[in-house]
Formats: C-alpha cells, sequence, structure tokens
C-alpha cells in the first residue's frame, strides 16, 4: 500500500473516501506521522493508484 491522498480536512477525506469506495478500490487509512494538515492518510494498492487518481480528478471536475 503507498500514500495516494492527504486530505485538508475531514470533509475532504469523507469526500475522497466516497469516491475511492464506488468506485470499488480498497484503502486505508493512516494517522499522520507527524502533525500534518488532516487527521489522516488515505494509503491504496500501488496497482490501484492510476485508477483512484482517475476516480478523484474526474469527480473534481463534477464540482
Amino acid at each position: 500500500m503507498v500514500l495516494f491522498y492527504d486530505p485538508k480536512d475531514a470533509s475532504d477525506l469523507a469526500r475522497v473516501e466516497a469516491v475511492l469506495k464506488k468506485g470499488g478500490i480498497e484503502y486505508f487509512l493512516r494517522r499522520e506521522p507527524e502533525a500534518g494538515i488532516g487527521p489522516m492518510q488515505v494509503h491504496v494498492a500501488e496497482e490501484d493508484m492510476p485508477k483512484a487518481e482517475k476516480l478523484v480528478r474526474l469527480e473534481a471536475c463534477r464540482k
């Protein structure tokens, strides 16, 4: 698993989680190793990275 996304806040995290769930991508959350921008980091399997990036970009364009 590799770091995919470092959300800026809880609502950003919820948005990314929803996109990944809808796209069928497994992920896990990990606490920030240091005081960072958001409370958690989103990690995905390395082979899922391209699909996850595409889904998040598409979702951002819809806003």
